[in-house]
């Protein structure tokens, strides 16, 4: 046994060498470019923290890419230290592609719509937006996903052809908001009054902008009330302090001017129906 094991050893001893040299040297280029990559990808992301280099929508997503990038020029390294042929490599990843995103085409729709997401920019880290019935604040934008926080502080993942497939609306863009506060009063209260006391509570309240001006109209009229409404604008940081301080300006305004907000009500008119007695007695009269 030891004598074939010294013959076999004999006879191949430079091939096993080269070929384990080959190995530890395709792990180690393995190793370096995991460190690398991680290296790199840390980097990104720690520097655009601080220098505000790159858009936040497009961090996660660049780094993404250099790090896989890193990966593949490894792999290069070590296919060439094993003489594959690049030239035929290159064919059979082409086949080995058109089944892999045959078999995976819903995930490769998600990185289509991930790119024109990117490219489009319907909405970008930090808006807050509405898809579907779900709203949330952007967090990250990655290849398949992007990943949201709720009002109520939920985390979301949503793939990125739902959110391409449907309507976005993103309340952070245009910086501004449009608010409305409806009121109603009693239909003997004077309506003049009403619209002034909204037009003076919009005039005392700093958050509002001048432009567009603050409307103040009547929007319809109910069963029970007038209703009038406060159309105003404010900065989308804002928006909701604002909102539910106005609400109560208005409440206690239209209160202290003397009108009335009203409660639904409404007015029966009971008719009585003869009684039994009646009628047997009309039918006894009717008959003699």
């Amino acid at each position: 046994m030891e004598e074939l094991f010294a013959q076999f050893w004999q006879n191949h001893s430079n091939t096993i060498i080269a070929l384990g040299y080959k190995i530890v040297l395709a792990i180690v280029i393995f190793i370096a470019s995991s460190y690398i990559a991680k290296a790199v990808r840390r980097a990104i992301l720690n520097t655009n923290s601080k220098l505000n280099k790159l858009d936040a929508t497009l961090t996660p997503i660049f780094s993404t890419v250099v790090s896989y990038a890193v990966y593949v020029i490894g792999g290069v390294f070590i296919l060439d230290i094993f003489g594959v042929n690049t030239a035929s490599l290159i064919a059979l990843v082409g086949a080995a592609g058109l089944a892999i995103g045959l078999a995976l085409k819903d995930t490769l729709s998600n990185i289509a719509a991930g790119i024109m997401l990117l490219i489009l920019r319907p909405f970008r880290a930090g808006d807050f937006i509405e898809f579907g019935s779900t709203q949330g604040t952007v967090k990250e934008i990655n290849l398949f996903t992007c990943v949201f926080e709720t009002v109520d502080g939920l985390y979301i993942a949503c793939p990125n052809s739902v959110l391409w497939g449907g309507h976005i609306k993103n309340f952070t863009r245009n910086g501004k908001r449009r608010m409305d506060i409806v009121v109603g009063i009693s239909y003997s209260d004077s309506i003049d009054v009403g619209l002034s006391v909204l037009r003076q509570v919009a005039v005392g309240e700093p958050r509002l902008l001048v432009d567009p001006v603050p409307q103040a109209m009547v929007v319809s009229m109910m069963d029970s009330s007038v209703n009038i409404q406060l159309r105003a604008w404010a900065k989308t940081d804002d928006y909701w302090p604002t909102y539910w301080d106005l609400n109560k300006q208005v409440k206690e305004s239209i209160e202290a001017a003397g009108l009335t907000i009203p409660f639904p009500q409404r007015t029966l008119h009971v008719v009585s129906e003869p009684s039994a007695q009646a009628l047997k007695e009309k039918s006894t009269t009717r008959n003699l």
